[in-house]
């Protein structure tokens, strides 16, 4: 899949279009460009005046051994001097404001899209492919505004001032220099796209690197288990050393590029020397005028030069801008309506005084599903389900439950039929609406850097302290948490890595129920703790979700037998439905799945015991 998603940025012209867009996020510092443009004017004239300043001392000082007025030149000379540097402090710090701002501002969209893009993009978008956007191609792309496109301006108007002074001085001389440029040109299109095709491949390998970090570390300890090191190592030598490759392909190109440019300015002072050596000897041309020019033509490919570097950046940036705009510009497949919007509010200004009140009621309509590319999920699904109703979703894996659950989460929206809360189509509210109503429990819970009480305060950020013992009460989890050294305020590492699954596992069902959510989800929540772990919270679940519509997707069918109603899944279709002890009476599909498991977990409780009387004798 990783190599699929970064063809589309391979053998594709360099479009202007993108950097426009780019461009844009400049706009929000007129005051620093103005003052950049500015500085960059003046440092251009002022780089062509010195070498006019230079020729007129020698013409009128030097050659003729006369020092009448040499003072006042050479106080002029030191202001000039003094009014470069200037200029140039200035241009450094308006340019790195601006490449602070600029980055900051495409992170901060980035960041923002993130937040509002549907969960088919975190479906099939590696997190190392959105790390290395949001890193490294904002940094390069912030660099690439604030300098190197400055600079290019700096050198299009020397270049500009300086073949406009050297016209007015001498035309004929000034053609010699002119006559360089359009080979240059030619030179400058092939390399070009050779330097840009082998940047791309640059930045897809660090893509591909960055993911293989990602999932390397994430993934350590089930590395360690299957003893894969030795594997792993190989992959990521293979995908270090396909960038290696690229990178010195690029190099190579940047490389020969320099000395040809450097050549061909040359080329140019040399026949400079030349012409002009002959008017001087023949008292055509005064020497300081030739001097005039022979500084001009080696500070005029001096921008050449330059941008034989820059460009070889630029090539390097269109690949990262590429990326960048991809992110920034993706829009969610799920989106509210204007006047929904208008009406309801959207993630970041939601207008809560609008929202009506959510009873529970949720019913399935008609419904069929498919994801993108994929096989049909759901077909012509109909389902009502009472305000308060416990649901529980049985079957085999790839039944439908999972997708079942996201449709009324509305992280996927039906292609057909409508699902109705309260007997509203919730597309006629605002998903944040919804998802403010909503608690989330997964099978694999997943904690933020920080203190317990912060991760539990999550789900409600502006409840006391209080609050959030008492939630931590009603699933049982006071107990350990005030053992632990610093009680709430113990930090839990990185994703809870210093916590067992279980206290993960009952920190996670706290900070669902501290949002006093109408709707609960628990998608095989106690599928990955232990008996006892699992007996408390549900002890603790069977009275909050009383008053609450829930559904649970069970792996272990014990946890299930209070449920209002049980439906076995097959295929997107309902097998049976009913409780359970209606369906235990049938004797059908579900008859034969809980007494499979009641069975196998009898004899591993059997085999448990059994290992530890023969450890103890």
């Amino acid at each position: 899949m990783s190599a699929i998603y970064e063809e589309e940025y391979q053998d594709k012209k360099v479009e202007f279009g993108t950097w426009k867009k780019l461009l844009s996020y400049a706009k929000s510092y007129k005051k620093e460009l103005g003052i950049l443009v500015f500085s960059m004017v003046s440092l251009a004239l002022t780089d062509v005046a010195f070498p006019f300043m230079r020729s007129y001392v020698i013409d009128n000082y030097i050659v003729p051994k006369n020092s009448g007025s040499l003072l006042w030149f050479s106080l002029l000379y030191l202001f000039l001097i003094v009014f470069s540097a200037t200029v140039v402090y200035i241009f450094i710090y308006s340019a790195g404001k601006i490449e602070a701002g600029v980055s900051h501002d495409i992170r901060r969209d980035g960041f923002d899209k993130l937040q509002q893009l549907s969960f088919s993009y975190y479906d099939k978008t590696p997190v190392g492919y959105i790390m290395a956007r949001m890193t490294s191609d904002t940094v390069r792309l912030g660099e690439t505004i604030a300098w190197s496109l400055v600079d290019l301006m700096w050198g299009s108007c020397f270049m500009v001032f300086s073949l406009i002074a050297m016209l007015v001085v001498d035309w004929k001389l000034a053609l010699i220099v002119v006559a360089i440029v359009p080979p240059l040109a030619l030179i400058s299109v092939y390399f070009r796209k050779k330097i840009l095709k082998y940047q791309r491949e640059v930045r897809k390998n660090n893509s591909r690197i960055t993911g293989a970090f990602s999932e390397g570390i994430m993934g350590a300890r089930t590395t360690k288990t299957l003893v894969r090191e030795e594997l792993n190592y190989k992959e990521f030598r293979e995908l270090t050393g396909a960038m290696q490759k690229s990178s010195v392909k690029a190099a190579l190109f940047s490389a020969i590029y320099m000395p040809i440019v450097m050549t061909l300015g040359s080329v140019a002072i040399g026949l400079l020397l030349w012409k002009g050596g002959e008017d001087v000897i023949h008292e055509v041309m005064l020497l300081g005028r030739l001097n005039f020019f022979i500084s001009l033509a080696s500070m005029f490919f001096e921008p050449v030069y330059q941008a034989a570097r820059i460009f070889a950046e630029l090539q390097s940036s269109q690949a990262a801008a590429e990326r960048v705009i991809k992110l920034v510009e993706s829009e969610p497949d799920i989106i509210d309506r204007p006047e929904i919007v208008e009406k309801y509010g959207d993630a970041f200004s939601p207008k809560q005084q609008n929202w009506p009140r959510i009873k529970g009621e949720v019913e399935f309509e008609n419904v069929s599903f498919q994801y993108k590319q994929g096989e049909k999920v759901l077909d012509s699904f109909s389902l009502k389900v009472g305000a308060g109703q416990t649901i529980a979703l049985v079957g085999e894996t790839g039944s439908g439950k999972s997708t079942i659950v996201n449709l009324i989460c509305r992280f996927y929206e039906p292609t057909e039929g409508r699902i109705l809360i309260d007997g509203e189509d919730y597309r006629n509210r605002s998903q944040l609406w919804l998802h403010a109503n909503l608690g989330y429990v997964l099978q694999t819970p997943h904690l933020f850097s920080g203190t317990i009480r912060e991760n539990i305060r999550y789900g409600k950020l502006e409840a006391t302290d209080e609050e959030v013992e008492q939630a931590a009460r009603l699933v049982d989890a006071h107990s350990f948490i005030e053992k632990l050294p610093k009680g709430y305020d113990t930090e839990v590492g990185e994703g809870g890595s210093r916590l067992s699954t279980g206290e993960k596992q009952l920190l996670s069902f706290a900070r669902a129920i501290l949002a006093d959510p109408a709707l609960f989800v628990l998608d095989e929540a106690t599928s990955s703790i232990d008996t006892e772990t699992e007996y408390r919270i549900q002890t603790a679940t069977e009275k909050l979700l009383e008053s609450r519509t829930s559904f649970i997707i069970a792996h272990r069918l014990s946890t299930i037998r209070h449920a209002d109603r049980i439906l076995v899944i097959s295929d997107g279709r309902v097998l049976e439905e009913g409780t359970h002890q209606e369906l235990m009476r049938r004797r059908g599909h579900y008859y034969e799945l809980y007494t499979n498991q009641f069975r196998q977990e009898a004899e591993n409780r059997l085999l448990g015991i059994n290992a530890a009387a023969a450890e103890n004798a």
